[in-house]
């Protein structure tokens, strides 16, 4: 194939080859890397993979982490359902005993879809199998001119087609290599067709619609969302509470929800604290997918009853909130507190 060939003398000359997670057969470090590749971009990712590494050197390891830990070097780098997964995952294959070598048989295991378990496959054990991450989309979007947003199931269906008929017949480490550094580097948002292996016969290119292909998502306004957060301060200590799973931040540590009225009484029936004092910090607003999150955080001074527990809570110690498995925005909020 022509345009395979391309791309994989492309990709000897010009591709990246120096990425951590580059150069191995070992599955549990390239399943690593193409689950935090995943909506995070590769700059991001290459200080959490290493520390994730280090910590958790083995498959067997993770596994028998808690999730507890498992979130912790996980936090902020989002999509937390991530992690869970990767750690449900680990636990399957300490069981099987075995990575599995095929797409399909990867593939059972939870979190991976199709893309990711044939990226695993064809890097770790060679096997002929397409990938179609979003980068590869795009790539094939324009080289094959498949107008429309490749979330659409017609779409993707096209995409997927043409993925597999474009398979080479051999060298497909390379050639997959090269379909995901193309998308990351040069057939980019505003492309690079002067450094394209291939751009003589994309049809986005000779059509001038390189701006078209493929169609952005359709927009829709992002409803919004406004939630009250408690910040429960005693003797130096804060109030944190495990966030059930699945849901944002699921298996995270965030300061507890409360209803907007009577703080005093769901303070005491849910938390045994009394409240001392109260005062309202400044809005944050946190950013999700499908929709925008407002948090009103009402700083507590609160006295605790003896004898005090509320199932799924934990009392930190401020300096120590950093260091637990918590979402972006509570760091920000302890972090407003150190300063204040």
């Amino acid at each position: 194939m022509v345009f395979a060939q391309k791309l994989i003398a492309w990709q000897k000359q010009h591709g990246r080859r120096s990425l951590p997670w580059q150069g191995t057969r070992d599955p549990y470090r390239i399943w690593l890397s193409e689950v935090m590749l995943q909506q995070t971009q590769v700059g991001a990712v290459i200080p959490y993979y290493e520390r994730f590494l280090r910590r958790f050197p083995t498959v067997e390891a993770l596994a028998a982490a808690s999730e507890d830990e498992v979130l912790q070097l996980w936090s902020g780098m989002g999509y937390y359902a991530r992690g869970r997964n990767l750690h449900a995952a680990a636990k399957r294959l300490a069981e099987l005993g075995s990575f599995p070598r095929t797409a399909a048989e990867i593939e059972e295991l939870p979190g991976i879809g199709k893309s990711t378990a044939a990226a695993i496959a064809a890097f770790a054990f060679g096997e002929r199998a397409a990938i179609l991450d979003g980068n590869v989309k795009r790539v094939l979007a324009r080289y094959c001119g498949i107008p429309g947003w490749p979330g659409e199931k017609s779409v993707e269906t096209a995409l997927w087609e043409r993925a597999n008929r474009l398979l080479p017949k051999t060298g497909i480490e390379t050639y997959t290599q090269a379909l995901m550094d193309l998308g990351a580097t040069v057939c980019v948002r505003t492309p690079k067709c002067e450094a394209c292996p291939v751009s003589r016969a994309c049809v986005a290119r000779k059509e001038s619609k390189t701006a078209e292909i493929p169609a952005p998502r359709p927009r829709k306004a992002l409803p919004q969302k406004a939630v009250t957060w408690l910040l429960l301060l005693d003797r130096g200590q804060i109030l944190l509470e495990k966030r059930p799973a699945p849901g944002i931040w699921g298996g995270l540590w965030s300061f507890p929800e409360a209803p907007a009225k009577d703080v005093d009484g769901h303070c005491r029936r849910s938390f045994g604290c009394q409240v001392r004092s109260t005062k309202i910090l400044e809005a944050l607003e946190h950013g999700f997918t499908h929709f925008r999150l407002r948090i009103h955080p009402l700083l507590c001074q609160v006295a605790r009853t003896p004898n005090a527990q509320s199932p799924g809570s934990l009392w930190v110690d401020i300096d120590e909130v950093s260091e637990a498995a918590v979402p972006a925005p509570v760091r920000t909020l302890v972090g407003r507190l150190n300063v204040a």
